[in-house]
Formats: C-alpha cells, structure tokens, sequence
C-alpha cells in the first residue's frame, strides 16, 4: 500500500483549471519530485496535499487516511511535515529554541511559570540538530546563520513532529551548488532511515536529477508524463514543455499513441 496515494486531483479558479485530473502515489523512504514550469499548478497541488487549498475533485489518501476536508493542522499532527521556499524560522530565537518550539506544539503543551520555557525537550531538540548537522550550532542565534544552515535547521524543525512525509518546496532554492547536493543528500539519508516519504518542488533540474528516484511532470495543471531521471530526460512533451513553445503538449492519458490527444491545445 503506498504512503500517499492522489487520485483524480483538480481545482478550479473561476474558468481556470489550475490542477486537471492528476494522478500519482508515493512509497515510503522515496524522493518524488513534482516538476513543471511557473503556471503548471504544481504550488496548487502541493497545497492540496498540505490542506491548504480544498480540492474542487479527487482524493488524497496519506497512509490510510483522508485528508481532503481536513485543517492543516490536523494534517500535521496526522504526520505530514513540510518546508517552504523561504525557510520560516524565528531568527531572534536560537537554533535550540527554535526547533524546542516545534516539540512543545508537536506535544500540545502548555508553560508553566515553575519551568522555564528553555528546559522543555532540549535533549530531544539537540537530538534532531544533530541529524541534520547543527549541533554546534545549537545556542546561536538563527538571524546570524548562513542561508544553507538556516534550512538545516528548518528541516530539523519539521523532523520534530516525526513525518512519515515531508513536503518540501523548493527546498534548495537560494542556495550555492555545493550546499544544495549537501542538503539533499541529507534529505536521501533522513528519508532512508526514517522511511519517510518526501515530495518536493525543484527549479534546479541538476538537484532533481541527482536526487529524485521518481519524477511527475505537469503542463498546464495536466500530468504529462511520470518515471525516472532516464524516463523524463529523454521524453519528447517534456522537452518542448521546458525548452520549446509551451503550447503544444499531450495529457496523459494519450501518451501510448502517436497523436495529439483530442482536444490538446495547441
């Protein structure tokens, strides 16, 4: 049984289709990379996913649940963590505080004036700063922290509500080459032995490349082709999506013949 199974996911905005049918699983400990041009609704989809946006159709089933109609919150505390494009952490607070606050939300608790706030979970804050790296670090502020460990931290933030998925967006964006294999590289290894699902958005094509062990690609909010780094690199529609005009591209569901799929713009 796949961790996230989506089916027949669609939202309209008005006339607009922003996410058309789309269709995709993941497995446990597997690195899916949702691909596509600006406009291709892969943001929709994700936001979906995350609870943030209702479907206007379809399913999205996370380990045995049904999270379409569901808060985000309650979607978080189900095991779903995430990232965002422009990390969010609290830069005034330390790199400690700062995943301890995720720990107290993740526990539903309440401070007591008999206990300092910066005695709540710190073992276990230290714990995760040491997977992603950042345990040296784990008393300086985060306002003064490089780009590329600030989302070290914000990773170990997510790891505190212990996902059994993590969607990530854009999860290398603004950093230098070296700390963005760096960081995924992590991601591979966290997703490995935690068996955790990760699905991510990715401009950096040499990221997705090295990174993913399955790729989707949307057009125009249609799923236009699936597979791995071989599969997409060498597939004609995702080619012309990225490199040509844009216009012309088949939906999915005709990819086995040699035409147009009925109704294709062009």
């Amino acid at each position: 049984m796949s961790l996230l199974r989506v089916s027949g996911l669609s939202r309209s905005f008005g006339g607009l289709k922003a996410v058309d049918d789309v269709s995709f699983d993941l497995e446990a400990g597997q690195l899916l990379a949702l691909l596509g041009p600006n406009g291709a609704g892969k943001s929709t989809c994700f936001n979906m996913v995350n609870g943030q946006l209702r479907p206007s159709a379809g399913s999205i089933v996370f380990d045995g649940h049904e999270l379409v109609g569901r808060r985000p919150r309650d979607i978080w505390r189900l095991g779903v963590g995430r990232t965002f494009q422009i990390a969010a952490t609290f830069n005034s607070m330390t790199v400690l505080e700062n995943v301890q606050m995720a720990l107290v939300s993740r526990e539903r608790k309440l401070f007591g004036l008999w206990k300092a706030a910066s005695s709540w979970f710190a073992d276990e804050a230290l714990h995760l700063l040491e997977q992603v790296g950042m345990a040296d670090d784990a008393h300086r502020a985060c306002g003064v922290l490089a780009y590329g460990d600030v989302k070290r931290v914000e990773l170990a933030i997510a790891l505190a509500n212990r996902p059994k998925l993590l969607l990530m967006d854009e999860p290398t964006a603004g950093m230098a080459p070296g700390e963005r294999s760096d960081l995924m590289a992590l991601t591979r290894r966290l997703a490995t032995d935690h068996q955790i699902g990760v699905l991510f958005t990715e401009h950096s094509m040499d990221v997705v490349f090295a990174s993913a062990d399955r790729m989707i690609v949307l057009a125009r909010g249609k799923l236009i082709a699936e597979g791995d780094a071989d599969t997409i690199r060498n597939d004609a529609h995702v080619q012309e999506v990225y490199f040509g005009t844009g216009k012309t591209f088949q939906p999915r569901a005709s990819l086995a013949g040699n035409g147009p799929a009925a109704g294709a713009p062009r």
